[in-house]
């Protein structure tokens, strides 16, 4: 029982300073942060110039789709490293888990481009 809690006393260590230095930077923000309220603080900044005309501007969700299909491809690149350096070492099962998640993956690309998700105009 004795090693149990041997393990996790790191753990517990780590948790409470990491705690405390967040806690620390976010005092030292609010004490130290200089707050000076104006107009222009709100204003976007475009190059050094004032802005011309509205500065929000709405973003079709068409981008938003196709960058969490590019978040998504990038975590399969992200996976699929690791296992194909390891690939002979890890046997027949590991080969399969990869396919099925290839296949999803792949299925996931084919309902996007179905639903036109990838398409610009």
């Amino acid at each position: 029982m004795s090693s149990l809690f041997a393990n996790w006393v790191a753990v517990l260590f780590g948790s409470i300073i990491g705690t405390l230095l967040v806690a620390v930077a976010l005092v030292g923000n609010r004490l130290l942060a200089p707050r000076d309220p104006g107009r222009m603080k709100g204003t976007s900044y475009e190059c050094g110039m004032l802005p011309i005309g509205r500065a929000e501007g709405n973003i079709h969700v068409r981008y938003y789709l196709f960058a969490i299909l590019f978040l998504l491809f990038d975590v399969e690149a992200a996976f699929l490293f690791p296992w194909a350096v390891v690939f002979r070492s890890i046997g027949a099962f590991a080969f399969w888990e990869m396919t099925l998640f290839l296949a999803i993956l792949m299925g996931g690309l084919a309902y996007a481009w179905k639903k036109g998700v990838l398409r610009w105009s």
